[in-house]
């Protein structure tokens, strides 16, 4: 069975940004149940030195969309960072999306090769193939986790169903 570079980016960005826009719609639920406003979940961390809720989320979306534009030559959609609110949030959330699945899979035909480079690291670069395994896919999952496990950290009744979201279980036949 081959997965192609499409089967790892597209449908995995998109179903785990969709199960963390159910979980944003829990976050504001349990605000609500527990009568305080849900932009203070915004500015809750797990640690003083990392970056709060609000940030996982933008740079989880900035991860797949940059990804995907990194190895496809397309022009990467530019969010300014500026949500202040849950429902600001969502809605990037579903811009992002929109963006994934204007992609197909022969967009990423030659990714291997492209170049991923970054201001942090001056003069260097990763080849798509590095960048995707070794990099990206690795920072998407951790920044989609950190946002579940802040939110749960206060308190909010989330479960692993709730982070991995919608699955293609197929009904074993019994015999």
């Amino acid at each position: 069975m081959n997965i192609s570079v499409y089967d790892l980016t597209i449908p995995q960005f998109t179903t785990n940004l969709k199960a963390l826009r159910k979980i944003l719609i829990k976050a504001q639920v349990y605000a609500e149940s527990k009568k305080f406003d849900s932009s203070v979940l915004l500015q809750t961390r797990l640690a003083p030195d990392q970056f709060p809720f609000l940030k996982q989320v933008q740079i989880a979306t900035d991860n797949a969309k940059g990804c995907v534009a990194r190895l496809t030559d397309v022009q990467v959609p530019k969010f300014e960072d500026n949500e202040k609110t849950m429902d600001e949030l969502l809605a990037r959330i579903d811009k992002t999306v929109a963006f994934l699945n204007t992609i197909k899979p022969d967009d990423f035909k030659g990714y291997e090769t492209k170049k991923a480079s970054f201001p942090w690291y001056p003069g260097m670069y990763l080849e798509g193939k590095d960048y995707l395994v070794q990099h990206l896919l690795p920072n998407f999952y951790f920044h989609v986790t950190t946002a579940y496990s802040i939110l749960r950290h206060t308190g909010m009744e989330l479960g692993k169903g709730d982070y991995l979201g919608e699955q293609n279980w197929k009904k074993a036949q019994v015999t």
